[in-house]
């Protein structure tokens, strides 16, 4: 298992939580931007930069990905994406997707861009709160140890 990192969107806090998993257990964790990302010194932890544009960086995300890799993001469509490749995905809230719910959640998606696009002010996402980073940091030692016994 390879953990990547749809990094231009992830917040600073989980990143973090995603650099202590990768030394602990010794999983590799690429994080994949446009833009220059600071990251630890660790044999564990790599970046990659692509160029600017639409989907680059998810593009290289699921080039590169393996069944059963884990994938952090925000975004949706690479999230469905990640799925149908047969990887894990999971937001930076820690909500992991599946078969059975990344329809629903591209629905929802598609629907809120549409109204978006009508004029309508749908807001943001909300900040990321404590009750959020201790969601994902327990998804994701959820995942991390099923892979761990896997193996």
């Amino acid at each position: 298992m390879k953990i990547w990192v749809d990094a231009d969107a992830c917040p600073v806090v989980i990143k973090e939580i995603l650099f202590r998993a990768a030394v602990r257990t010794e999983l590799q964790l690429t994080l994949v931007a446009n833009q220059p990302i600071n990251i630890p010194k660790s044999r564990f932890i790599n970046f990659i930069q692509v160029r600017q544009g639409f989907d680059v960086a998810d593009n290289e995300i699921v080039k590169r990905l393996n069944e059963n890799d884990l994938v952090v993001t925000s975004d949706i469509p690479l999230a469905a994406d990640v799925v149908e490749h047969k990887g894990l995905a999971l937001s930076p809230r820690g909500e992991f997707y599946t078969m059975d719910n990344i329809k629903a959640r591209l629905s929802m998606r598609d629907f809120m861009e549409t109204l978006r696009a009508s004029g309508v002010d749908t807001g943001g996402p909300a900040a990321l709160n404590q009750s959020d980073r201790k969601t994902f940091a327990n998804q994701l030692d959820k995942i991390l140890s099923a892979y761990v016994k896997k193996t």
